[in-house]
């Protein structure tokens, strides 16, 4: 590997409070939502996915969405971005005043055609139309727009993904004035060498500084695939405080590479963060405590381990 090549500092977007809470069977309250993002604040990170706007009927942990949104305690410099899968979610989350506006929505698309009909019931084509007027509606409010593209790397119905499917999602996204795709391996089953030509593929449509990389480590691989994509120049990523988040296909694996793994990772590297590893560790703590568990995170299961010695 040529370390010269490798970004200088790398921006992480802790999805934690959003993807990794979504799929928490109890309740969690939203006095707890609350608290996690600040203390995720505290500790350095820029970017943080906090909610979703979606109909609570299907995911009744976002219920509180609004309420989240209003409450937290905003600092200069966080983006602070919700998922909205379609107009209404849009709607909702500008009911507000402007002051509890998220500076950024996301929206989500499969490179897989089985996946999306499961998942949102709908065909690829289908779901674009459906956001476009979302995204026409965001950029319109100055509100960013990044899209995730999901199951990049290899779905449950069709396993392997081909890259030109990649790069199709990534050209219809762009189509609809999406800003930033993220290129999502939902499952975990991505290698390297698959990371590397999805990347390709999505970068023939967008340019090194509008595309990241969202990994699941459900075999253990999301670590070497950050490296690969590091390799290449992406330095952007989206990360899990505690490893939060699961992966519905793959029973009792982990889901979201951990935020604090990416973080050792990139600071035994040399590459700036900006992030306080050990309020990191706290932070991923205090949501675990909660849950009744420990954290899904190598790095921070050494530090506290260290602590306790």
């Amino acid at each position: 590997m040529n370390f010269n090549h490798l970004p200088k500092r790398v921006r992480l977007v802790d999805v934690g409070p959003r993807d990794g809470l979504q799929n928490e069977k109890q309740p969690v309250p939203t006095a707890v939502k609350v608290e996690l993002v600040q203390r995720l604040q505290d500790a350095g990170l820029t970017e943080i996915e906090v909610t979703s706007f979606v109909s609570p009927k299907w995911v009744p942990q976002m219920g509180d969405n609004a309420q989240v949104m209003a409450a937290i305690g905003r600092k200069p410099g966080v983006r602070y971005s919700v998922l909205t899968p379609n107009l209404k979610g849009f709607e909702a989350a500008v009911a507000a005043p402007r002051a509890f506006w998220p500076d950024e929505i996301v929206v989500f698309g499969a490179a897989s055609e089985a996946f999306s009909q499961k998942n949102i019931n709908c065909s690829i084509a289908e779901s674009i139309a459906r956001f476009a007027p979302v995204v026409d509606a965001a950029r319109a409010a100055g509100i960013f727009v990044r899209g995730a593209m999901s199951c990049a790397l290899g779905c449950p119905y069709e396993g392997d993904i081909a890259p030109e499917r990649v790069a199709m999602l990534a050209a219809l996204m762009k189509g609809i004035g999406v800003q930033h795709v993220g290129v999502a391996d939902t499952i975990g089953v991505g290698t390297p060498i698959k990371v590397q030509r999805a990347l390709e593929a999505t970068l023939q449509h967008y340019g090194i500084n509008d595309v990241s990389g969202h990994f699941h480590d459900t075999y253990g691989q999301a670590l070497a695939n950050t490296l690969i994509a590091l390799q290449m120049g992406v330095w952007q990523f989206d990360t899990s405080v505690a490893g939060l988040g699961g992966c519905p296909y793959a029973k009792g694996a982990t889901g979201n590479v951990a935020t604090e793994d990416v973080v050792y990772l990139l600071h035994g590297m040399g590459i700036e963060t900006g992030i306080d590893l050990d309020k990191l560790v706290d932070a991923g703590q205090f949501i675990s405590d909660f849950l009744q568990r420990k954290p899904h995170s190598r790095a921070a299961t050494a530090l506290l381990n260290k602590r306790a010695a």
